[in-house]
């Protein structure tokens, strides 16, 4: 009778905290991420350009990230910021790993524990210039730039593709790539 009700009660719990976590490296309806995605002219630096707003970033200016190989053949994710209030340098260290095949732009990163979060490369410039990328949902989206400035055409060309997508565009954040 233990056995039962244990199973009874476990085996949906654990059900649910694997849909959880599995929807977290999902894709939000009509964002698509790019094929013949190639890693390796990936890595390297990318400026920030633009955000939503979420409280891991919230305040900081000159961001970047810098992606890197990592041993197990994931990717080292360090994403860095500067925090006018603390006077200081913020740095954060995750993981990315491919969700499906690896020329595909659909990653899952971590930046704490086993939790995952959708990495989705929707659109790649020339040359890999650019990148538009969106996170599991909605509320995730950014354009980084090999640059720490980009022209208003392009500006305006993720302005468009975001609304047509469905993000709050209107709540982007241009981010400061200067220093003061």
């Amino acid at each position: 009778m233990i056995e039962t009700l244990r199973n009874r009660i476990l085996k949906p719990l654990l059900i649910l905290c694997i849909g959880a976590l599995s929807a977290c490296t999902g894709l939000p309806q009509g964002v698509e991420p790019v094929d013949d995605f190639e890693l390796q002219r990936y890595l390297g630096k990318w400026y920030e350009i633009a955000r939503l707003d979420h409280s891991f970033e919230r305040g900081l200016s000159r961001v970047t990230a810098e992606y890197s190989l990592r041993e197990d053949g994931g990717v080292r994710v360090i994403n860095r910021g500067y925090s006018a209030a603390k006077g200081e340098w913020e740095q954060a260290e995750g993981k990315a790993y491919f969700v499906g095949e690896p020329d595909i732009g659909h990653l899952k990163v971590s930046f704490f524990g086993p939790f995952y979060g959708s990495y989705i490369v929707f659109e790649l410039g020339a040359d890999y210039r650019y990148s538009m990328i969106s996170g599991p949902d909605r509320s995730y989206l950014w354009l980084l730039s090999r640059t720490p400035t980009v022209d208003d055409t392009l500006k305006q060309r993720f302005i468009d593709k975001a609304r047509a997508l469905g993000f709050d565009t209107n709540a982007l954040i241009f981010v400061e790539q200067q220093s003061p």
